[in-house]
This record gives structure tokens, C-alpha cells and sequence, in this order.
């Protein structure tokens, strides 16, 4: 693989973790809700995510593919440029429901 798609994949992947290490133990979403640094933290490694997507979308028209990547990107969009537009509801689902499933994802591709 070439080394900068792996470098993008490995910056996705280390954004993850740290979102799931800004959210320690029992995950809450009242207890995120009220807590501006992590929220912030959270959104921005989200999106460190989506723009390492699009560079590997981009990259030499890579034959990569990933799950839901358009959304992602847009979701990175949102956040940069519409920031008034993302709920926490939205993030708090993204975190839950669709990074899990992300990092297997990424882990498989950097095999």
C-alpha cells in the first residue's frame, strides 16, 4: 500500500481512538452533552477523519474504498462549515454507532 494512503489510514484510525479515549468507561450522553472540551475534541478529530478520507479518495484516484465515505466527508463539511447544523444527537450516534464499525474497517484496509 502506498505510504500515504497508510499514513491517512493510520490518521483516521488514531482519531478514533482518541474519540473513544475522550469518552472513558461508561459512555453518556448527558455527561458529553455538558462537557464543552470534549465535544470539541470529539468534533475535530471527526474532522481530522473525513478530511484524511477525502485525501485518500482524491489521492491518484485511489482504489480504495471505504463504507459511507461521501457521508463522512459531508459530515466533516458540516462540522467546518455549517457548524450550527450538528446536533449533538448526530455526533453522539456517529460516536456510538458508526466509528465502531469505521475502525474495523480501517483495521482490515491497513492489513
Amino acid at each position: 500500500m502506498d505510504n500515504r494512503i497508510n499514513s491517512w489510514l493510520e490518521d483516521v484510525e488514531r482519531s478514533i481512538d482518541e474519540i473513544f479515549d475522550f469518552l472513558p468507561g461508561q459512555r453518556d450522553f448527558f455527561v458529553y452533552q455538558k462537557d464543552l472540551k470534549t465535544k470539541k475534541a470529539v468534533e475535530r478529530n471527526i474532522e481530522i477523519i473525513g478530511e484524511a478520507i477525502n485525501r485518500i479518495l482524491k489521492y491518484k484516484h485511489s482504489e480504495i474504498e471505504i463504507k459511507n465515505a461521501q457521508k463522512i466527508i459531508g459530515t466533516r463539511n458540516r462540522i467546518a462549515h455549517e457548524y450550527d447544523s450538528i446536533s449533538d444527537e448526530v455526533i453522539w450516534t456517529i460516536i456510538i454507532k458508526e466509528l465502531p464499525e469505521l475502525k474495523k474497517e480501517i483495521i482490515e484496509l491497513r492489513k
